[in-house]
């Protein structure tokens, strides 16, 4: 097989991040490069144009480059509308999205069942499931070392819009702190512990309808394993997003976020790992090693014509339960 022809349609922050870490990658050929923004397409021609990039303006361009997948970066609101049009226009059938996989649970379904039709490959960027602190929780878990797991509280803070009122619609174009930032948490508990459904929301606070910069709620599962989420843009001190769960188990306890992981076991004594201690490597690092885990996941599943995690049906998973959470809060 040749090099992978890849394409990439949104150039934020992400696309930029997707298109780098793909670049440099000896089994993938970056072929084109897709924003509206007529700004963008001046800079990135200037840039790219060189090394025989095509930056276009619309994605249906796209068609007829014999394409190997496709990245979709754009906003959240256009993910079904875009991947839809590549799926229906033949323009591919291999197709990564960024988080989340779309606006609401009714339009993950049909998405899923494009791909299913289609025969596709594809992953949507909950990236989180690529750090080496909770791989390593992940295997402790699946290995039995704490026993059963039959609580846990769960975290997504940050301080993006710490200070703003609750008129600001600020946090709507992100889809809100559930979206922003809320979804990577959620893949995160629902890959660790299995499925879950909301129980009740603790506290929101709103921006606009459909939108949120704060909210907690409670969930369970059909073993009974309850837990209680906590999801804020809001905290103090966040300068960053952190992510971090507390799971009971019968045997124990383990504490994760971002840079550590903690094992207690039933008798008190402690183990600790930090990322250097988990071989946080990576060939080429930009934004966080994940990324590149990520991105090369993806890339390895294409060469290899095999199915890979997290897939559009395992995405569809956290937007079930987004909605549930929003349907909820309408409720209270």
């Amino acid at each position: 097989m040749g090099r992978l022809r890849i394409a990439v349609v949104g150039l934020g922050k992400m696309g930029l991040l997707h298109a780098s870490i793909l670049n440099v990658f000896s089994d993938v050929e970056l072929v084109a490069l897709c924003d509206k923004s007529a700004l963008m397409n001046r800079l990135y021609k200037r840039i790219f144009s060189s090394a025989g990039v095509s930056v276009i303006s619309n994605f249906e361009k796209l068609s007829g480059l014999d394409l190997d997948a496709v990245y979709v970066t754009t906003p959240i609101s256009s993910h079904s509308f875009i991947v839809k049009n590549l799926y229906t226009k033949g323009i591919v059938r291999n197709i990564f999205v960024e988080k989340t996989l779309a606006s609401n649970y009714d339009q993950a379904k049909e998405l899923c069942a494009f791909a299913k039709n289609f025969g596709s490959i594809t992953m949507v960027g909950y990236m989180k499931r690529f750090s080496v602190i909770f791989r390593k929780a992940k295997e402790l878990l699946t290995e039995g070392v704490l026993g059963e797991p039959y609580s846990f509280k769960a975290y997504a803070y940050s301080s993006d819009f710490l200070g703003f009122t609750k008129e600001s619609r600020s946090s709507a174009p992100r889809g809100g702190a559930l979206r922003d930032t809320g979804c990577h948490l959620i893949d995160l508990a629902l890959w660790l512990l299995g499925d879950l459904e909301v129980r009740d929301i603790v506290s929101s606070v709103k921006t606009e309808k459909g939108s949120e910069t704060s909210v907690s709620f409670t969930a369970l599962n059909s073993a009974g394993l309850e837990g209680q989420f906590d999801v804020s843009q809001c905290m103090p001190n966040y300068r960053m997003p952190e992510f971090g769960l507390s799971i009971d188990c019968s045997k124990g306890r383990i504490e994760v976020n971002d840079d550590r992981l903690c094992l207690t076991l039933g008798n008190g004594s402690q183990r600790k790992w930090y990322k250097h201690d988990l071989n946080d490597n990576v060939y080429f690092f930009l934004g966080e090693s994940e990324y590149f885990r990520e991105d090369q996941q993806f890339v390895n599943s294409l060469l290899e014509n095999r199915m890979c995690e997290p897939n559009f049906d395992t995405a569809s998973r956290v937007d079930y339960v987004i909605d549930q959470v929003r349907e909820k809060s309408c409720q209270e």
